[in-house]
């Protein structure tokens, strides 16, 4: 498969948004960000909308200097451009009812989130732009590192082009962010959703199955809690093990470590063969993202997620994963540790 194609600062014209109103439907840890970047890069504060629900964020909003809209079918009247940047979950319901009735015919929707736009839960006028930007990174380091000239990582795509021009918006959008500055990567919504998808379904919970598998054999050989809690996540050691293969590679932050422990790591990693791993990460690829699976067994329980205590499925998830021998460990270590942590 050819390389990605990456845009960079040269690529984009911001010049196709002038005049241009942009409301951005949320003010969470994305959407803050980003509605800051985009007014220190030029595009005048009363062109900027944040349509938001009367709450904190629309406080937050209002803080910043920003006007706020709660009127969502107002909002999307004036919007050349919206930014779709609240809850995967609830983007259909907000979108498609309040917003997508009221806006224009050539309006540039943008998507963080390949999510709804791959298993087609948001509707669009054929006319209308379709645009993914997404950062990969949280809104906070979004916003710190543009603060101090630097880019972030993002991808950028075309899902729908109803005007000719949605790349231009697509590229001078991710440019007034700040993305374009270490290098936009050209994507799609189908791939951001299998790869976000599959960490979340497929490599993740691997992870957290081996660490608790590993404290519980570990703890029958004798160690204590206290001993197991710090080695393995406590200490901080695999978020520096991560940032490390960020700066240096993954394999390559491997020589920081000492002899004995490369030795083990290269050597034991090589004589795990991976053929079952590899054939559960494809089950949950094709059987599970790709095919849909997933996405309407949970449309079923959206609603739920929004209920209190036990009502809410993914309370009871926590629930269970805290019963685990390694959750009721740290529970007890956090405890007798609280005044030093």
């Amino acid at each position: 498969m050819p390389s990605a194609k990456i845009y960079y600062d040269a690529d984009a014209n911001v010049d196709v948004l002038k005049d241009k109103t942009v409301v951005f439907l949320g003010f969470g840890n994305q959407g803050a960000a980003q509605a800051q970047n985009l007014r220190d890069s030029g595009i005048p504060n009363e062109k900027i909308i944040v349509a938001n629900r009367p709450d904190h964020y629309a406080e937050d909003a209002k803080s910043k200097g920003f006007t706020v809209e709660s009127d969502f079918a107002k909002a999307a009247k004036a919007a050349d451009v919206v930014f779709l940047l609240i809850p995967d979950q609830v983007q259909p319901r907000v979108f498609n009812n309040e917003f997508a009735p009221n806006l224009k015919d050539n309006a540039v929707i943008v998507v963080a989130s390949g999510y709804n736009v791959f298993y087609k839960l948001l509707e669009f006028k054929p006319s209308q732009d379709v645009v993914m930007v997404a950062p990969r990174m949280i809104g906070s380091s979004v916003r710190s590192l543009y603060t101090k000239g630097k880019g972030f990582p993002c991808f950028v795509s075309v899902e729908q082009d109803g005007t000719g021009k949605a790349l231009e918006s697509a590229l001078a959008l991710s440019r007034l962010i700040g993305a374009t500055k270490a290098g936009a990567i050209a994507s799609s919504a189908r791939e951001e959703t299998a790869m976000d998808l599959f960490a979340e379904q497929a490599l993740w919970p691997n992870i957290i199955m081996l660490f608790r598998e590993a404290f519980s054999v570990l703890k029958e050989a004798g160690c204590s809690d206290e001993a197991l809690c710090y080695e393995m996540w406590m200490s901080k050691e695999p978020a520096e093990i991560f940032e490390r293969a960020a700066e240096d590679g993954f394999i390559l932050q491997l020589k920081h470590h000492s002899t004995v422990s490369q030795y083990g790591q290269l050597s034991g990693a090589l004589a795990l063969d991976g053929v079952a791993a590899r054939e559960h990460f494809k089950n949950i690829l094709y059987n599970q993202v790709l095919n849909g699976k997933f996405c309407k067994e949970f449309s079923k329980i959206e609603e739920d997620l929004e209920k209190e205590g036990d009502a809410n499925p993914l309370n009871q998830l926590y629930q269970k994963s805290e019963e685990s021998e390694l959750g009721q460990a740290e529970k007890r270590v956090r405890a007798r540790l609280a005044g030093l942590l």
